[in-house]
Formats: C-alpha cells, structure tokens, sequence
C-alpha cells in the first residue's frame, strides 16, 4: 500500500553524525519537525536552527516551500537564517582577512536564498556592504564576493534601488573605467550598472554622467565581458530621454560601436548563447526604433523643405529635363512626371505621406534608394513609365506600402521582450541597414510584380505575396545582405506557388467521398505513429532554460521520460547539456499517475506570476507546466515551438488526452496524404486479368454506377 501524500521520505544530514532517515508528516508545523530532529542528536534551542537542501543551491526550507520536498531528498540541518545573517554580518566586519574572506565568500552563496535575504537585509546588511565597496579597501577575490552578495541582495526587490548612494555609484563606476581589473569584479559591475540604471529613472542620469558608451565599447575585445557590457549599452539606450537616443546613437556609431559587434561577437571564436543572442535582439529592436518619429510623422504639404525631397525624387528619375516656362505647362508636367512615378495623388504627391505609419520614414526611403542606388531607382522608374499594358508597377504607391510592411516585420516602435532572441546578423553588417534592406526588398517587389504580370487591380496581392518571400527568407537568418539578396532570388514568385501548393495539397487533395472514407481508415494508424514518436523524443530528454534574474548564471532544467513512460526525470543543470543525459544524473521526478493535468500559456502558474513584467508573446506560447498531485507543479518554457508541440502532445498523449498542437495536424495531414498516395499508386500498379466472356443474364432492375475519386 503506497504511503499517504502527505508522508515524505527524505535523510537528514549534520556535520560529525550520522543522517537521520525520517518520515516527515507535511501536516505538522516545521518548527515541531525541526524540533525533533534536533531531539534525535541532542541538541538544544531548536528555534536556532532550520533545515537546508543538502544538494543544489542549497536553500532554506520554510512553510511556503516545503511542499516542494520530494521522496528521497537530502536534507541538511543548518543554523536559522537569522543566526546565519548576524553571523556573517558580524564576521564580514572582523579585522581577520582570512576570517572576512570566507564570511564574504558564504555570504555570496546564501545571499540567493530569499528566506536569508530577508534577514540580511533587515540587520542593515546591505548598508554594510555598500560601505565596504565605498572604503575602497578591497580587491580581488574580496571585492568579487561583496559585489556578488550584494547584487544578489538586492535582486531579490526587497530595497529599493533608490537608496544607493552617489559615492557608491562612482566607486562601481571607477572599476568600470580602470584599464586593468579582475575580470569576474568587472563583470558584477557592469551588472550591478545595469540594475541601477532599469531599476530607477533617477540612478540612470548619475550612471550616465559617469560611464561612457566609448569606454563600454572597449570592453567588447574581452569574450567574458561582451554580454555584460552590451547589457549595460542597451540598459542606457532604452532608458535615454527621446531627445538623448538619437545623439546617443550617433556616438555608437561614431565608435563604430555596429563592426565592433559583428567582429568580435557575431563573427568571434565562440558561439553565441543565449544571453548574448538576447542582448543582440534588444539593440536591434532599440536600434530600429530610433526609425519610430520619423514613421510617425505626417508629411505637411505646406512645407517647402519637404516638398523639395519630392522634387528631388522627380528629377533625378527624369535626368533633370528643363521645366517649361509657363506656370501651367510646368503643372500638367508635373503631374504627368508624379503618374509615371507612380504617386496616387498625381496633382500633390504630398498628399500621399501624410498617412502613420509609414508617414515620413517611406520618403525616407525613396529618397535613399534615387540617392545611393540611382541607376536602380532610374532603372525601376523608367522601365515600368515607359509601359502602356497596363502592367506597370507603381514605384511611389508601392515604397509608401513596402515601408508600412517591412516596419510590421520588424515590429518598429515596440518594446524588446524578455526572452526573445530573434536577432538578424546581416543588419550588423551594414551602417545604413534598414535602408539597404529596403532597397533590396523595392526591387524584389518590382521583379515579383512583373513575374505575376500584375495589373493596379493585383496591388494587394503583390504585396502579400512579396510579405511571404521576406518573412520566409528572414527565417533563414541571412548572414550578410549579399546572402539575403541570392535567397530572395531562390524565393521567386512561382517558387512561392510552389510552396504554398505543397503547403494546401493535404488540405485541397482527395476530396472525393470514397478518398475521405480512405482517409479516415488511415487516420488512427498514422496517429499512433505520431504518439509513439513524441514519447520517444520524451524518453530522449529535452533541455530548458529556467526562467529568472538574467544578471544570474543561467541555469537550465533538463526532463526525460523513463522507457517504461511510468515516470518523468528532472534535475537542474549548470550548462545546456552536448547529448543526453544520463537518468543517474536527474536527481528529482515525478510518477506519471500523479499528473492531473497539462496547463499552456497565461494559465501557467510562472506566467501568473511574472504578469507584472512585460510578457513577450513567444514566452507564453511556449510555456507549459505539469500539475500533479498533491498541489504542486514543474514549469517549463520551450526553447522554440517545435519542442513545446513535442512535449505538450507527448504529455498528452502520456495521459491519454487528444493531441492538438499545430505540429500534431500538420503532421498528421502530411503522413496521411503520403500514405494515401503510396495506397493509391499501389492500386495504380495492380494488374487486373483479362475477364473471361459475359454470361448472358436476365436484365437486372438496379443500376449501379461506380464513381472513382
């Protein structure tokens, strides 16, 4: 008979004894736990002491986390976090420097631990630390802990960051800035800058005034600083006043802050992780968003100066022909030019940017495309002018719409989202990327066009098609624009039709009743294949990245079936794992008959409880957590949407629930229409003896009328 689920069987260790092996009844209070466990080695005061993971980061066991022990869990009994904070407060201040060193260097351990941070901080701990750094009397190892503790301290938001003092700030700074510092104090002062500057609007001015974008971009040579450093650019970046980014900007790019990136980061000796893949993306988006005035801006047609950028348009498309003299032969003149350079408005082209977006940022455009690529923007121009079928593309019309799209592709004007890493590497390759892009994608527009042989009434269908032919190729993550270039040529528009066809052909094919009948005789056996399929990649293993500070060392959960599927496996690891993982290693698991349920998305007890944050939309798609008895649950975040329809299915299928992902159907629709295909051609190749001559009958009364699909 298995044991009542509130009866958990763990060992319990302490220094210089033997472990004591317990039955620990989750219904009693764990002050009467505690107090027992002490009885059991003969030591008094149990108010003094508190129990411990013996494993792992080692934390604190309180009421609120208790229900997280498992069977078979290690324990340790520990000092009370309050003994262990004045303890350490106490030690910290001690004239012995081996004394003070180890204070520091278990102070930096524990101060992770919530329950102890509380107490820490409640004697006045971090006041004591920052005075430590502020003396200035500290280095090395020394330093590097007291700069731990304290950014782990106040990670948790117990203090406001507010209350960090100026000379604080400059003495963080001052490692910043110094040629030759310690590597590991360089790091936790980058990220202890970066916290002050996203957590406190009036921090980041005094940040500011002390840290230069220069001397931050000399850090990037230094493969260990790299993240930490761009962290604290994007931190300053994002936090700038509007009127400040722009300058801002122009003083990265003065430092050739773009080469430097693509030199020694994207094109480096490593590969690139996680944390830096996300800092990428979030200068990107920053980046792009300086474009967000400018796509906001009408255009005033009363505004001589902005009315010259058309008539600069005109005559360069034009060879600067000579206007003819009188008033009204320049009028029809200049009307006739703006049809052929395809405006709507043929009498006031103005007229045309005055819709947001893409407002002024698609004059922009243009006037790029006719200044740095004219023989293209002459070529485009001139060549569909010239056409009287009925067939030309609309140069001015189709700018105007392509800027509108490519700004919803790349999402300018909104925010970065934590845990996004969606960074394009040929946008580092160029200092005018986001014109470049455009003047690639305006010529693949004109080249689509004339392969749909599209008339004004095809607009809306051009554009759709050509949305597909960039989302596709962004995809792929082209590495330079050259690249980006031959892919949309791979992306032609009968390519496309190509695509799309293949894409429909499960949906379109085999409509005929007897197909259908075929079809829904195949559907179990190809489901099934399906189900075994996602609980093999479940018995493989899957790793994780588990959600928290990014300041933090990045940890990662990695969860695997046992091959009886009776039982899921899981254990934290330091680093994403080369393979699979052994069972031996995944310390803690959960019995498959205690699962109640698989919950996706908002519904997820992580996603609730980060709804303050921004929610990056990727991160809730991908999220999942498994509820299981009694009220407990282990959350997960997919690292992309392949491993979250794998996993979610698998569960599902685990529990004998229907699987419903996007990837399950379309699975589903691509195995059976192969399947039927095979069927098909198999009867296709049967050969059908010749039929011996009819006997003569009586004339049958039914007429029966055999229809092949």
């Amino acid at each position: 008979m298995p044991p009542p689920s509130d009866i958990v069987k763990v060992a319990i260790e302490w220094p210089g004894a033997n472990a004591q092996l317990m039955e620990i009844d989750q219904k009693k209070p764990l002050s009467s736990i505690i107090r027992e466990v002490c009885d059991g080695w003969s030591l008094s005061g149990s108010e003094q002491f508190a129990l411990r993971y013996a494993d792992g980061p080692q934390l604190y066991i309180t009421e609120q986390s208790r229900s997280e022990i498992k069977n078979g869990t290690i324990l340790r009994l520990a000092i009370s976090p309050a003994r262990a904070a004045r303890q350490l407060l106490d030690r910290i201040q001690s004239h012995g420097i081996d004394a003070r060193l180890e204070a520091l260097k278990e102070l930096a351990k524990l101060s992770a631990d919530s329950t102890f941070a509380t107490e820490f901080i409640s004697m006045e701990g971090i006041g004591t630390l920052a005075r430590l750094v502020e003396s200035g009397t500290h280095f090395g190892e020394m330093l590097a802990f007291t700069l731990t503790a304290f950014l782990e301290l106040m990670d948790h938001g117990i203090v406001s960051w507010d209350l960090i003092s100026l000379s604080f700030i400059k003495q963080i700074a001052s490692y910043v800035n110094q040629p030759m510092v310690d590597v590991s104090i360089l790091q936790r002062s980058l990220a202890i800058l970066e916290s002050m500057v996203l957590n406190s609007h009036s921090l980041y001015h005094r940040v500011a005034q002390e840290i230069t974008v220069g001397q931050l971009i000399g850090h990037l040579s230094n493969q260990e600083i790299q993240t930490y450093a761009i962290a604290l650019i994007n931190a300053l970046f994002l936090k700038a006043p509007e009127d400040r980014r722009q300058e801002m900007a122009s003083t990265l790019a003065q430092k050739h802050l773009r080469s430097i990136i693509l030199n020694h980061v994207i094109r480096g000796n490593r590969p690139i992780k996680a944390e830096m893949a996300h800092q990428l993306y979030v200068l990107q988006v920053l980046t792009f968003n300086l474009l967000e005035e400018r796509m906001m801006t009408k255009m005033d047609p009363s505004d001589q100066a902005q009315r010259d950028i058309i008539f600069e348009l005109r005559r360069i498309a034009f060879d600067g022909e000579n206007d003819p003299s009188g008033t009204e032969k320049r009028k029809a003149m200049y009307t006739k030019d703006y049809k052929m350079l395809g405006f709507t408005n043929h009498v006031n082209p103005a007229m045309d940017f005055t819709q947001t977006p893409p407002g002024m940022l698609a004059l922009d455009n243009m006037l790029y495309l006719a200044k740095l690529h004219q023989d293209t923007y002459i070529r485009i121009v001139l060549e569909n002018s010239s056409r009287e079928d009925k067939h030309e593309c609309p140069f001015g019309r189709c700018a105007i719409e392509l800027t509108r799209m490519l700004c919803e592709i790349l999402q300018v004007g909104e925010l970065p989202n934590e845990g996004c890493n969606d960074y394009h590497p040929m946008f580092f390759t160029h200092d005018r990327a986001w014109e470049e892009f455009f003047c690639v994608c305006i010529q693949l527009l004109n080249k689509t066009w004339k392969e749909m042989r599209a008339t004004a009434e095809d607009f809306n269908k051009v554009m759709q098609v050509v949305r597909e032919q960039i989302t596709r190729t962004l995809a792929m993550k082209p590495s330079s624009l050259d690249q980006l270039k031959g892919k949309l040529r791979g992306l032609s528009y009968s390519e496309i039709l190509r695509l799309r066809q293949s894409e429909r052909m499960s949906q379109d094919d085999f409509q005929s009743p007897p197909i259908i009948e075929l079809r829904e005789r195949i559907q179990p056996e190809i489901l099934e294949l399906i189900k075994q399929q996602r609980l093999n990649r479940l018995c493989e293993g899957s790793c994780f990245r588990k959600l928290g500070n990014r300041r933090r060392q990045e940890k990662f959960l990695f969860c695997r079936l046992s091959l009886n599927h009776k039982v899921l496996h899981y254990g934290d690891l330091d680093e994403s794992p080369q393979g699979e993982v052994p069972f031996e290693l995944l310390t803690d698991k959960i019995p498959v008959s205690d699962i109640k349920s698989v919950v996706t998305g908002k519904d997820c007890p992580h996603m609730k409880e980060k709804s303050a944050l921004k929610q990056n939309k990727e991160v809730l798609e991908q999220a999942f957590s498994i509820l299981y008895d009694p009220d407990e649950n282990l959350n997960f975040v997919a690292p992309n949407k392949y491993e979250y329809c794998i996993w979610t299915d698998g569960l599902c299928a685990l529990l004998g629930r229907e699987m419903g992902s996007d990837l399950t159907r379309s699975d589903l629709d691509t195995l059976i229409s192969m399947e039927m295909k095979l069927r098909l051609l198999d009867l296709e190749n049967i050969t059908i003896p010749e039929a011996p001559p009819p006997v003569p009958k009586e004339p049958s009364t039914y007429n029966f009328t055999y229809n092949y699909g």
